[in-house]
This record gives structure tokens, sequence and C-alpha cells, in this order.
């Protein structure tokens, strides 16, 4: 009877630990490996507006140095800028939007057995960034001169007081000219009527 109940009691000790074993061994690798959990936009999410940064959720921490992510968006234009930062379990990288259409996300973690861990996920900005517009700071663009317009012509002063004395200085002179001519013609009229008179007295003295 004794014999009976210690080989039971053995089978259930060998039953018991399968059944632990097995359910022991599976969580080991997976709580060795990294895994992503979340991410902020959802994977194949469509979103209007662009979201300022892309958050990624994992399993375990991630390490900083062995911590990779890019952002394509279409034509595989980087969307992405600066490093990613780090919080916890939550991994977020800066997002620059572009035109509309598919982006990626792609990543790259450590694991704590050393092993690394891939992977992506994808969404689609259905409204593309907008274009900036000019600054009102910006430099006015100065236009060409009118064709044909008279650009005024600025006299030195001293040519303007020569040109103003000038005219004064040839009337001055044309007038004193014409004094002259009338004053010798008139001393040579008196002086031939002084003539004649002399002339006219000496005949009448001979007469008498």
């Amino acid at each position: 009877m004794g014999g009976r109940l210690a080989r039971v009691a053995r089978t259930w000790l060998v039953v018991l630990g399968v059944a632990l074993g097995g359910a022991v061994l599976p969580a080991g690798p997976a709580a060795a490996h990294n895994s992503l959990t979340g991410s902020d936009p959802k994977d194949g999410a469509r979103v209007a507006t662009a979201p300022k940064r892309i958050e990624l959720r994992f399993l375990a921490t991630p390490a900083p140095g062995a911590t990779k992510i890019t952002v394509t968006g279409p034509d595989d234009a980087t969307a992405s800028g600066g490093e990613p930062t780090f919080s916890g379990k939550r991994v977020s990288v800066a997002f620059t939007p572009g035109p509309a259409g598919e982006y990626t996300v792609a990543y790259r973690v450590g694991s704590t057995d050393g092993h690394q861990v891939s992977g992506k996920i994808t969404f689609t900005l259905t409204t593309g960034a907008a274009t900036a517009t000019p600054s009102a700071d910006a430099s006015p663009t100065i236009a060409p001169p009118t064709t044909g317009a008279a650009e005024p012509t600025t006299v030195p002063a001293d040519a303007t007081s020569a040109a103003s004395l000038e005219p004064a200085a040839s009337r001055s002179t044309d007038g004193g000219g014409a004094g002259l001519w009338w004053a010798s013609g008139a001393v040579v009229v008196l002086g031939a009527l002084g003539g004649g008179w002399l002339l006219l007295r000496r005949r009448s003295a001979r007469r008498g």
C-alpha cells in the first residue's frame, strides 16, 4: 500500500514539473527579446493633421545606443529631424511633413539578450504640408526707372551765378557803347554848326 502511494506521488510530481516547465520556458525568450507594442500614429492610420512627433512604444526599455529610427515620405524623402528622445519604453522622433501620401517609420532597437529587433509601421497623410508664404519683412523689389522720364539736372551754384551775371554785363556793355556813339555824333554836329556859324560871321564882317 505504501509503495503504491509513493508511485502515485512521484507521478504527480513529474506531471507538475512538466506543467511548470512548459509555463516558464516560453516566457524566457519573450522576456529577453524586445517588440513593438504600439505607436502614434497607429500602423495603417490615415491622418489629416500631421503630428509634430512620431512615438513608438516597446515591450522593454530600448537601449539609446542601439536604437535607430528613420521616417521617409513619398519618393523616399526624409521626413524626420533630430535624434530620437527616450522616455522609459517610449521612443519619439520629430516629424517633418511633406506632401500628402504614405509615410514609413522604420525602427531598430536592442534587446536585453543583445539581439537587434527591427520592423516598420506606415501611415498616410491625407493633407500635405502648407506652402510657406513670403515674409512681410522681405526686402521690396526696386522697380526699374520708367523709360522716357526726364531726370532733373542739378546746376552748380557757381554756374548759376555766372549765367545770371553774364546777360547783365552784356546789356551794360551794349548800352555804354550806344551812349558813346550818341555823344560822338552830338560833338560832330555841334562842331559843324559852330564852324558854319563862324564862317557866316566872317563873311558878314568882310562884306561890311
